[in-house]
């Protein structure tokens, strides 16, 4: 059975950067792209009328950051969209309130066309962190600016009944490892180690594995 392309909005104010990515997305066979936005306004609308797999998200952008309009699309109901904010991270300083608001991970606008093509087929995937360099370096950022105190890594995860192994997972995943880094660094399958996140993001009640990971940081598990 023939799987359905991965659907892509691409939602950027400037012109070219969409008509960029567009051409290097169309290259893979196995991804389309249903729309573009030029405004957060524009993302929402075209979010709830086309249905996207995964949002190429812009922050900086007129009418409504690419963060409010983040945070407006994971509010669609019935929509299951993973949101890639697409960022020069030196310039965007209100990355963790995206991660807050719903983004599912970051990718650079100078990263190459393989890591573009790459990053969607993982966000649609959902199994892995895009990013991983960035997202740690935001979170940091994040954890730094808010003079909060990081409990030991033995402290037990408050209220939240993970097991031994899981926690251990979950403190990788707050490293932004990879399903195999995970699984080489435990000795144990990859199957495995999807079993043990799933399980995490049902019992933290947490979105994708980026909710995860900012739960991890936010109470000292890192």
């Amino acid at each position: 059975m023939t799987r359905a392309p991965i659907s892509v909005l691409l939602v950027d104010d400037h012109a070219i950067m969409r008509v960029g990515f567009r051409m290097i997305l169309e290259t893979a066979s196995d991804i389309t792209v249903v729309g573009e936005a030029a405004t957060g306004a524009e993302a929402v609308a075209a979010a709830r009328e086309l249905r996207p797999r995964v949002i190429c998200m812009d922050v900086q952008m007129p009418e409504m950051d690419g963060i409010e309009a983040t945070r407006k699309i994971t509010e669609i109901d019935g929509l299951d969209a993973a949101i890639v904010i697409i960022t020069t991270f030196d310039r965007d300083e209100y990355l963790f309130a995206a991660l807050d608001a719903g983004a599912s991970g970051f990718l650079l606008k100078n990263a190459g066309p393989e890591e573009l093509i790459s990053s969607v087929r993982v966000a649609a995937a959902g199994d892995a962190l895009l990013a991983p360099e960035v997202t740690r370096r935001v979170i940091e950022r994040f954890a730094a600016a808010s003079g909060r105190v990081t409990a030991p890594p033995e402290s037990p995860i408050v209220s939240v009944p993970l097991t031994e192994r899981e926690a251990e997972v979950l403190q990788l995943l707050a490293q932004a490892r990879s399903n195999a880094e995970i699984a080489a660094a435990l000795f144990i399958g990859e199957a495995t180690v999807k079993t043990h996140v799933s399980n995490i993001l049902q019992k933290l009640g947490a979105r994708d594995r980026v909710a995860a990971v900012v739960y991890a940081h936010r109470h000292g598990l890192t």
